[in-house]
């Protein structure tokens, strides 16, 4: 399990893909840790590939250093 406090996979996953379905022109991970209240200070490398393959999940340079994380079209 990634992170110190017990968040189970399927409950960080849900809780992003939820919010960048409503945010369809992407968020930061600093957004999405703010809006979510999320205990991770980075996102857990192992559950963002999961992500990746299972739910669309794109992750792509934006302004500044961070990434814009989206979910495309059927994920």
């Amino acid at each position: 399990m990634c992170g110190r406090r017990k968040l189970r996979y399927v409950d960080f996953r849900d809780s992003i893909c939820g919010e960048l379905r409503r945010n369809r022109e992407g968020l930061t991970w600093n957004q999405l840790k703010e809006r979510l209240d999320l205990p991770y200070r980075t996102p857990c490398g192992e559950w963002v590939g999961r992500m990746e393959k299972e739910n669309g999940l794109v992750r792509a340079p934006g302004p500044g250093r961070g990434y814009i994380w989206r979910i495309l079209d059927g994920g």
